[in-house]
């Protein structure tokens, strides 16, 4: 992986190329940025040069959802943030990306969740794996009421597993300034 942020490389994955080349347009200044148009290009372009993948859910020819399996089935090092317009639900438990932002994303947001992912990679799978989850719990939060969250095992494992982690890795969070909030802060679904 790249040290700096600007050494890193963005992967613009969407099937509809003039959104695709928003997103890279928005990033080109900070990031090395590529674009592809599907899922299949995507998977042709996929190697582990790639630093983030901003990955589209809904694509005709390779879904997104797809995309992801294949590439953690690759295990290409590369973190993954799904820009969609699909509302997320209780499928996302199981997804294995590493955060999840609904379209459209203001640049400030993009740029803000990409520059997580590149720090997450400098620290520890734990790390990873807390923002993931946060992620996951936040997204769910946003959209069900408590009493749907409450009646779900999934969100309380997904809760009881981010305590472990930061609990676990306290030391590999105080590196960060107030992770949480900064984390927070983030808009993921549009206003």
């Amino acid at each position: 992986m790249s040290e700096s942020t600007a050494d890193a490389t963005v992967l613009v994955v969407d099937d509809e190329a003039e959104v695709a080349d928003v997103y890279a347009l928005r990033l080109r200044n900070q990031y090395e940025t590529e674009t592809a148009y599907g899922g299949a290009a995507a998977l042709e372009r996929l190697d582990d040069d790639v630093d983030v993948v901003l990955l589209d859910r809904r694509m005709p020819d390779i879904g997104g959802d797809e995309v992801l399996a294949e590439i953690r089935n690759r295990d290409v090092s590369t973190r993954v943030i799904m820009i969609t317009a699909v509302d997320p639900d209780f499928d996302i438990i199981e997804m294995p990306f590493d955060d999840y932002l609904c379209k459209p994303v203001e640049k400030d947001d993009l740029v803000a969740a990409i520059d997580q992912q590149l720090a997450a990679r400098r620290y520890d799978d734990r790390l990873a794996e807390y923002l993931e989850v946060t992620s996951k719990l936040a997204l769910l939060k946003g959209e069900k009421t408590a009493q749907t969250l409450d009646d779900n095992d999934g969100v309380e494992s997904l809760e009881a597993r981010a305590e472990t982690l930061q609990s676990e890795m306290d030391d590999a969070l105080s590196d960060f300034d107030d992770i949480d909030t900064a984390f927070r802060d983030i808009t993921r679904r549009p206003s």
